[in-house]
């Protein structure tokens, strides 16, 4: 009975310690390029009476190891809006954020970045882009809360699918 208690206190020490090295801070969040256009302005405020947009939403992640434990991690959000054939405004935001990530394997370290991170910086592009169209003189956009655990793992998915197959010898 002595001996379990032990193993189990070594286990939750070990636990513990593993957990106080971990370190996970967000350094800044920022703006790091935006790009509104209105091709279509005048004329689609006066020949569209109907607001029935069609949108589409394409978002894409990138992140870089700065030094040490600070990475960059940005994400872009493209919305185009269309009336019939006609763009009424295209948008791209890419908003973006330093952290510092430290103590992860890289097992957890990928989802944190491909995943996590996102997650932070999505309403801080959701704002700009509403504010965007808003200045647009177009009627408010609202973009629904996106999942990036399940787009992370269907990226995993599908780089492991495009993977090599392994060589074998002969």
């Amino acid at each position: 009975m002595a001996e379990e208690e032990t193993t189990e206190k070594k286990e939750n020490e070990a636990a513990t310690t593993d957990a106080a090295e971990q370190i996970f801070k967000i350094q800044r969040i920022y703006l790091k390029d935006v790009s509104y256009e209105s091709p279509q302005t005048p004329q689609v405020f006066a020949n569209n009476t109907n607001w029935q947009p069609a949108v589409s939403l394409h978002l894409n992640t990138e992140s870089t190891k700065l030094e040490n434990d600070l990475f960059e991690s940005v994400l872009t959000v493209t919305a185009t809006v269309k009336l019939g054939e006609e763009t009424a405004y295209l948008i791209e935001v890419k908003q973006a954020g330093l952290f510092v990530i430290k103590g992860f394997d890289e097992a957890r370290l990928g989802p944190m970045l491909g995943s996590f991170c996102p997650n932070l910086l999505f309403p801080f592009a959701r704002e700009a882009i509403g504010s965007l169209v808003q200045k647009g003189g177009f009627p408010q956009l609202l973009l629904d809360p996106v999942n990036f655990d399940a787009l992370y793992a269907q990226h995993v998915e599908a780089a492991r699918q495009n993977a090599p197959a392994p060589e074998t010898q002969q």
